[in-house]
């Protein structure tokens, strides 16, 4: 079996105008805020048995941004879930329609999170929509959608150019 076969083989990154590692540091950042949240809430309902459950909104936003940061680092390299059982029949030429058709859709999905997104958290912020839990703004939490929907809309733009140049396969 080749190596490209290997689901655990290592993938370089696509050289890039701002580097993948930017999302990734971002993303480690999250997962390391989720996990201090966690233990933080497990450490203190056994040793004080009270439970910080108003933590919750804000490893569910930190949750949200680790999927779309990782959606956006998946996108740029080509390294996103796919079925490649009818797509590895075609010709390579072929597989790069194909491929380039999927990332023009990603852009479509993705911008229209960004549209619906940015209107929810305007209305949020217009109409001073309060959380549940702690009572912040909602558009603190709702606010990153759009945005980070933005970043993937970029890397799936950057990776379609790529493809159309023929640098990325």
């Amino acid at each position: 079996m080749s190596a490209d076969l290997d689901p655990t083989a290592t993938r370089a990154n696509p050289r890039t105008r701002i580097p993948l590692k930017v999302e990734e540091v971002l993303v480690a950042a999250a997962m390391a805020g989720i996990a201090l949240i966690t233990a933080a809430n497990v450490a203190t309902r056994y040793l004080t048995n009270i439970s910080l459950a108003f933590t919750e909104e804000y490893s569910v936003v930190l949750m949200v941004i680790v999927a779309l940061l990782g959606t956006a680092i998946a996108t740029a390299s080509g390294r996103h879930i796919r079925i490649g059982y009818f797509v590895e029949l075609l010709s390579p030429r072929g597989q790069r329609a194909v491929e380039m058709a999927g990332t023009a859709l990603t852009v479509l999905c993705f911008g229209i999170l960004v549209w619906y997104g940015y209107r929810l958290a305007y209305d949020e912020y217009r109409f001073e929509v309060l959380s549940n839990g702690l009572g912040n703004p909602n558009w603190w939490y709702t606010g990153w959608l759009p945005l980070l929907s933005a970043i993937v809309v970029l890397r799936a733009l950057g990776r379609l150019i790529r493809l159309a140049r023929g640098q990325d396969g």
